[in-house]
């Protein structure tokens, strides 16, 4: 069977906010986590019933970053330079289950309409009514959420790598192109389900990991994976089957300072956080159910050429239902865009960010 994660998840209790800034002296977080290097310091902001991690830097707009899975704010350290030099108030927090925010070990304490009011309790705290929020992977799926939850604290969307659930009054859209994975109960979404299992391999060899995962080229790009057995542990996209080999596929293309703060923060907070992520895939459904259904603010949709996981095409059919999209390609880069191809990256988020929000 093929298929695509959007409709993997597609398949698959809102707290209330209270919020308050806390300096980093005061937050009582694993102190083994550092602050991340090539970012402003954090402050600690208590909202939704955790201390949250949050970086920013400039004056204007609000523009709210959210990282994916494997990741932390850190990964978007070259957007928030640009956007606060371009005129904008970069806010990136690591969010609920990563770095320095608290993370619950309670899969029932994520969900999408949680991760949601996590932002919300951050604008609160900062006074912040209105913001554009960006978001890449696990990251998209909650800004592609907030103007159908919350579209009254929306100025704009940017949803990089990843594209907007398709609301379910809609029929399906037509895949331009079938997806490169083949779907099995091996699929790394199916496999990260299992408490304990996922950490035990992924926490094996820390910098293994993130030399596997944060890569290119092999599984992370489309022309090769394509010519890639198909009975084979790359096209099930089973990560931790691959993991476990001597020498996992893939060519690391971050610098050193970058590879080792990625591991040495995940070697001090372990995997679950994240991990509880997919483990409450299953509650989208519930959660989104009295969303509103379309989107109305002005949206950017960046792909990336090579990205198997979320390639472009999975972007087919949100003109269907979001009245001012915009969509970008970025060549020759696989799924970690922002961190492959930061120039162009910031060159067409500011653009759209000036042209739109001004």
């Amino acid at each position: 069977m093929r298929n695509t994660r959007r409709e993997f998840i597609k398949h698959s209790t809102i707290a209330g906010i209270g919020s308050a800034l806390l300096p980093i002296s005061a937050h009582g977080q694993n102190n083994r986590v550092q602050p991340a290097p090539m970012m402003p310091e954090p402050r600690f902001i208590r909202t939704n019933g955790i201390d949250m991690a949050v970086y920013e830097k400039g004056e204007g707009p609000a523009v709210v970053f959210c990282h994916g899975w494997p990741e932390l704010a850190f990964s978007w350290r070259s957007q928030i330079d640009a956007v606060a030099a371009a005129g904008f108030h970069a806010i990136a927090p690591d969010q609920r289950g990563f770095g320095l925010t608290e993370a619950p070990e309670d899969s029932m304490q994520y969900d999408l309409g949680i991760f949601c009011d996590d932002l919300l309790g951050i604008m609160d705290a900062k006074g912040i009514e209105k913001a554009v929020f960006v978001g890449h992977d696990w990251g998209g799926a909650v800004v592609w959420a907030m103007p159908r939850l919350h579209p009254d604290r929306c100025l704009g969307v940017i949803g990089l790598n990843t594209s907007a659930a398709r609301p379910t009054n809609l029929p399906p859209a037509e895949d331009s192109e079938p997806s490169l994975i083949i779907m099995t109960p091996r699929y790394y979404f199916a496999t990260f389900q299992q408490p304990g299992y996922a950490e035990e391999i992924l926490g094996a060899d820390v910098r293994k990991t993130f030399d596997f995962i944060l890569s290119r080229g092999g599984i992370w790009d489309a022309e090769a994976f394509a010519q890639i057995p198909e009975d084979s542990d790359e096209r099930r996209m089973d990560l931790l089957a691959m993991l476990q080999r001597d020498t996992p596929p893939g060519e690391p293309f971050m610098s050193e300072q970058v590879m080792h703060y990625f591991t040495e923060t995940y070697e001090a907070t372990g995997f679950t956080g994240g991990l509880n992520w997919y483990r409450a895939a299953g509650r989208i459904g519930a959660v989104m159910a009295n969303a509103q259904t379309r989107i109305e603010v002005p949206s950017l949709y960046i792909g990336a050429e090579n990205d198997v996981i979320l390639p472009p095409s999975s972007a087919d059919g949100m003109e269907d239902f979001i009245t001012d999209l915009e969509k970008h390609t970025v060549m020759d880069s696989g799924h970690w865009t922002q961190q492959e191809k930061p120039e162009e990256v910031n060159q067409v988020i500011t653009d759209w960010l000036d042209r739109k929000i001004g």
